[in-house]
């Protein structure tokens, strides 16, 4: 039979309890809600992250008619910044994660599973497990409006994505990529320039 936990383990529990799992409280959800419905935009339940704190606080900007399927996860710690604009579409299970500041534009739509930071694990201590190392960030990520980023793919630290984008599904994407654009790849490179009757 295991020990019974000592007051520091159960101070521990309780803070990653309330980090992971404060909105599924009811009048937390409720409260979650009524921020989409006072922006006009929705989120499909469930919804994960310290939603609550970061709008109040205004740190968490989401525009009108945006949506968020279930499973998103936006996740702004500290004084980190969330800027979603209008019409934005985050399907299942995308996580936007900020040390510091990422932008989203307006009617952008994300696939299953794409991960946008502004910031990585740091792995430069040799001693210290990863898990414990922190974070660290190359500026903000700026996604520009009416980008298309298939399914599964990941925007990393300090990138500007362009306006009117399409990132094809599993790609990486390490450095800028232009307007106008089709990027594809790990790192994603740009495969052609869109061009549009004049």
């Amino acid at each position: 039979m295991a020990d019974r936990p000592t007051a520091a383990e159960l101070r521990l529990w309780a803070q990653k309890w309330r980090w992971y799992e404060r909105n599924s409280l009811p009048w937390n959800r409720l409260r979650i809600h009524r921020e989409f419905a006072r922006r006009r935009a929705f989120a499909r339940w469930p919804v994960h992250g310290n939603l609550l704190e970061a709008f109040r606080e205004g740190r968490l900007e989401v525009g009108e008619n945006t949506l968020l399927e279930p499973g998103v996860w936006l996740t702004a710690p500290d004084s980190a910044r969330i800027r979603i604009g209008s019409g934005t579409f985050l399907n299942l299970g995308v996580m936007v994660a900020a040390l510091d500041l990422v932008e989203i534009g307006d009617h952008c739509m994300f696939a299953n599973g794409c991960f946008i930071s502004d910031s990585s694990h740091r792995f430069d201590d040799p001693v210290r497990p990863v898990t414990w190392q922190g974070f660290t960030t190359k500026g903000p990520t700026r996604i520009g409006d009416n980008v298309w980023c298939g399914a599964h793919v990941v925007v990393t630290s300090g990138v500007t994505v362009g306006a009117r984008t399409v990132i094809g599904a599993n790609s990486v994407v390490t450095t800028d990529i232009p307007p106008y654009s089709i990027a594809a790849g790990v790192p994603a490179k740009v495969l052609r320039r869109i061009e549009y009757p004049s």
